[in-house]
């Protein structure tokens, strides 16, 4: 199945294109926190739309607190579709880019900084979402890194 990526200036939030945010995504990070986020959408790319109620299923709750604490891991610049936006989770009316999670496994992608190891964030990442992810394993992604003040 494929899905074609919607286009435009007020297309759904989260809606592909490169992340451009150049601040961590933390508390008071998303929308409005120097990201790229365009006319129409609430939420910058690689970030998650975790304001407001929204119908969701226990999955996408799900999803969407594995995003949450991903974004709280110190290291953890945003979230990341992968090269192709292929890293995603497909909610009704929106697209929460950098979690996909299946009865299988959950993957995370991640941009990083370098104000630690990476492997040592990949770890963090890995142990914040433990307990969501039960007995699958986690898979976190470094698609690109973030270096401060250049």
């Amino acid at each position: 199945m494929t899905a074609a990526a919607p286009t435009g200036p007020g297309g759904p939030p989260n809606s592909g294109g490169p992340a451009t945010s150049r601040g961590p995504a933390g508390p008071g990070g998303g929308a409005g926190s120097g990201g790229a986020a365009g006319p129409g959408s609430p939420a910058s790319p690689g970030g998650t739309a975790s304001v407001g109620g929204g119908a969701g299923s226990g999955a996408a709750t799900e999803e969407r607190l594995i995003a949450d604490r991903a974004l709280g891991c110190r290291g953890v610049a945003r979230l990341s579709g992968g090269p192709f936006g292929t890293v995603a989770t497909y909610l009704p009316g929106e697209r929460l880019t950098g979690v996909s999670a299946d009865e299988r496994a959950v993957e995370i992608a991640i941009v990083a900084t370098l104000e630690r190891p990476l492997p040592q964030t990949a770890d963090e990442v890995r142990g914040a979402v433990a307990d969501l992810a039960g007995d699958r394993p986690v898979h976190v992604r470094i698609d690109d890194i973030i270096v401060e003040g250049s």
